[in-house]
């Protein structure tokens, strides 16, 4: 991987790619009449690599419209202007390819977490005993399968997370999207919750598109990072993140982690209001 502060090439001629945004942009109108230019043209790939799992950020601070873009890719907006392609296919409406997973917290109360896991195969018609097998399978690997018995509300917030998880994951999308998903909670929860996801990255072979304003988070999950403008949103900058060692709460003192950290904040905080340095496109 290139040092942090590269940009990285664009992807090769003739490469499959997994997700495509061409020049992608999204306005919409306030309930005043205002018209509001939320995403300003984004251009975006992410190529198809089986066998590798991949985490892809978008990182930009709060209301730069980062989460307007994650929403455009999971087809619950429609871009004003430009396409969004997965898999070399229009998004036109949502889908069973791209799982998404939002801050707040969305089981069904009256279902238990194994249910709540197993919601979506149900709906499809997976048979009883193919759908018990793969939703041992997910919670094990989210660490939920001792709790599979309870209902959400004796679960933490952490764990109703890992419910949600869960139940995307159990469909195999070819996108997991993530909307700021561990921001409510607590900070040894949270490393708990990033740790899980790179984890999942790697033994469910999963391209995770994560949203987030968290500088640390980025550094510590990503492989990729794409740092955005404040609204409407441009793409200013993709960074390549070293590979690090051991992922502990430790790597986030190292040095090395730091560097990367800081060189990321300086061109984040760059783009924004008030600051001496302008976006170059």
């Amino acid at each position: 991987m290139s040092a942090a502060g590269a940009a990285a090439q664009p992807t090769p001629a003739g490469v499959p790619l997994k997700l495509e945004l061409a020049g992608l942009h999204v306005s919409y109108v306030t309930r005043e009449g205002a018209a509001i230019e939320a995403v300003g043209g984004i251009d975006l790939q992410v190529p198809d690599k089986p066998g590798v799992g991949e985490i892809v950020v978008l990182l930009g601070p709060s209301g730069c419209g980062k989460s307007t873009v994650l929403k455009s890719v999971a087809g619950l907006l429609r871009p004003t202007r430009g396409e969004v392609r997965v898999g070399g296919q229009p998004v036109t409406g949502v889908g069973r390819d791209r799982g998404m997973v939002f801050q707040q917290y969305t089981s069904f109360g009256w279902l238990t977490v194994a249910e709540n896991v197993g919601y979506g195969l149900r709906l499809a018609g997976v048979p009883k005993a193919q759908r018990q097998e793969q939703v041992e399978h997910y919670l094990q690997l989210v660490g939920l399968y001792d709790y599979r018995q309870l209902y959400p509300k004796s679960l933490s917030g952490g764990m109703k997370q890992r419910v949600a998880i869960a139940r995307t994951l159990i469909n195999r999308p070819r996108l997991l999207l993530m909307d700021e998903p561990f921001g409510a909670l607590d900070p040894q929860t949270r490393w708990e919750m990033q740790t899980l996801l790179l984890e999942i990255a790697r033994r469910e072979d999963a391209t995770i598109v994560l949203v987030t304003h968290d500088v640390s988070e980025a550094v510590y999950v990503g492989d990729t990072c794409y740092v955005l403008t404040p609204r409407p949103a441009r793409i200013v900058e993709r960074v390549e993140v070293p590979s690090f060692g051991d992922r502990t709460p430790a790597l986030k003192a190292a040095p090395e982690f730091r560097a990367v950290e800081q060189a990321l904040l300086a061109r984040l905080y760059a783009r924004l209001p008030g600051s001496a340095e302008t976006v170059s496109r």
